[in-house]
């Protein structure tokens, strides 16, 4: 008998390993997809030409996945996250072999947007999953692979992608996606079994909904993405493009609030935990946006270095948070996962204030230090919340849960990306006196013999960049007020049973939500896909 069930266990726990196999090949697609891609586009449009668009070749990846999360969040909790992976994943190494097969930026374009279809439902549901495989005392240890994904995707990425650029052809960064997607999808078919669940009414898809999300969002982050690019922010398409995506938010409160299954909950927003998570979330994505897109800049510009240097100034930030998130385990089961979520904001706030303060020009270990902390801080922000949300809610919550927190991170990014570049470009026009972009200015300093006084030039990108960080150090202080006034002290968790608990061991919860869970008949169960993968 003992002998049988060591068997079954060694069983599962092969089943359940090769189920995290398939979740990283997963999201080393989704987390290559950018870095990759990026430095080919100097082949990509000498081959294609479209150089006025080729930004869209990230923008339009970037819309499709952001706005479909909430959609393929709610397709998971109603189908299981076995049919929604394995239809994103089939969508996008489609999407792949049709960017491979592209005849100009137009058609390039387009299929790029079929892949980002695809990447919102691996993104989400990879992360649902990552909580469904594994209880709450081992969860840390499936995010922290995830975050290594994610750390080794950021650096391996740029050089892989101009190994392939420049020896095989720019095609082959997304062939070879197809051998990888592959195997990735014949382990989650053959391993990956959800439970049978008891069969209910038939469940009625908010399709209208569906599409008014992908319309209202489609419409507000083309807006952001192209305000100060294509248009002037003041302008005619500016103006139109916004008012166009404030009444396709009524809308879509209109029509979530009369569907019988809506597709953005109002749950999401009503009980505290989630919304204080969101919030802080999506002050998350806004801040980050001054370490990944400002730093490289800052370094080439200010400090002089080669782009291969000042990538390894980012870089530090990859190495410290997945040890930080990996350890945070040991932090917030002590003080709990709102007051870890705290400290890691609260350092970050610091750490960020301090960029402003490093010497001009300084030494390159000086960013590169704040950076490496900067990850550490994060680490500890992020992945409590994270774990501690999707903690709070059963089995047929836990996907719309997991997407509404990353779609409002990405809301974040994007919402930061065009906030902070007009800031730095303002900036710099004022200390230049005229118009200029942080673009035109860096690139010119690559050439220090054409510029007349590129020591000014310097100081005024390092001015941009300082009142970036000044940004970002704002976001984080919002990060920071949404956890101490929106979130209860200890989040109500639920134990395997689908009852609320501590965060410790029973311990009963205080400042709950006061909101019911919703139905537990699917919670109880079926509690942990570790009990699924036999």
């Amino acid at each position: 008998m003992g002998g049988a069930t060591t068997q079954a266990g060694t069983g599962k726990d092969r089943r359940r390993g090769a189920v995290v196999a398939a979740l990283m090949l997963s999201m080393a697609l989704a987390a290559l997809d950018s870095t990759i891609v990026s430095t080919a586009v100097p082949q990509i449009v000498g081959d294609l030409g479209g150089f006025s668009v080729f930004s869209w070749l990230f923008s339009g990846y970037l819309l499709a996945v952001t706005v479909t999360l909430p959609v393929y969040g709610k397709l998971s909790d109603t189908f299981g996250r076995k049919p929604v992976l394995i239809g994103g994943s089939v969508l996008f190494l489609v999407g792949s072999v049709l960017c491979a097969g592209s005849w100009n930026m137009g058609a390039l374009i387009a299929f790029r947007v079929v892949q980002g279809l695809g990447g919102g439902a691996i993104q989400g549901t990879i992360q649902t999953l990552a909580a469904d495989l594994y209880p709450l005392k081992e969860r840390p240890r499936i995010q922290a692979r995830l975050s290594t994904v994610w750390a080794t995707s950021s650096v391996a990425g740029p050089a892989l992608g101009g190994l392939l650029a420049s020896y095989a052809g720019w095609r082959w960064i997304f062939l070879i996606n197809v051998p990888v997607g592959a195997v990735a999808l014949w382990l989650v078919v053959r391993h990956l079994h959800e439970p049978v669940r008891e069969k209910g009414p038939r469940t009625r898809i908010d399709w209208a909904g569906a599409l008014a999300v992908f319309a209202c969002g489609g419409v507000l982050l083309t807006a952001l993405v192209q305000g100060g690019v294509a248009w002037d922010w003041l302008s005619v398409p500016s103006i139109a493009m916004f008012g166009t995506g404030v009444a396709l938010i009524g809308a879509v409160v209109a029509i979530e609030r009369r569907a019988v299954e809506p597709i953005i909950p109002g749950w999401v927003w009503r009980r505290r935990t989630i919304a204080a998570v969101n919030l802080a979330l999506g002050a998350l994505g806004l801040l980050m946006v001054a370490p990944t897109v400002f730093v490289p800049t800052y370094a080439q510009a200010v400090l002089g270095l080669a782009p291969m240097a000042a990538g390894f100034v980012l870089s530090v930030m990859t190495l410290s948070w997945p040890v930080s998130a990996a350890l945070s385990q040991h932090v917030y089961r002590r003080i709990g996962f709102r007051n870890t979520a705290v400290v890691g904001i609260a350092a970050a706030l610091l750490i960020l204030l301090a960029f402003p303060l490093l010497p001009y020009p300084g030494a390159a270990w000086q960013p590169t230090l704040v950076i490496l902390l900067l990850g550490a801080a994060l680490g500890l922000f992020q992945l409590p919340l994270i774990v501690g949300v999707q903690s709070t809610v059963g089995w047929a919550e836990r996907g719309t849960t997991t997407a509404s927190v990353l779609f409002c991170r990405q809301i974040g990014q994007t919402v930061g990306a065009a906030l902070f570049g007009a800031v730095a470009n303002t900036v710099l026009a004022g200390r230049l006196g005229g118009a200029g972009s942080l673009d035109s200015v860096a690139k010119a300093l690559q050439d220090p013999a054409s510029v007349a006084d590129p020591d000014r030039l310097r100081r005024a990108v390092a001015a941009a960049v300082d009142s970036v960080y000044v940004g970002a150090a704002c976001a984080a202080a919002l990060a920071l007020i949404a956890l101490l006034c929106l979130a209860p002290r200890r989040f109500p968790v639920l134990d395997q049973d689908g009852e609320r608990g501590g965060e410790r061991s029973g311990e009963a919860t205080s400042g709950a939500d006061g909101n019911s869970v919703g139905s537990q008949d699917t919670h109880q169960h079926h509690s942990r896909l570790s009990q699924r993968t036999d």
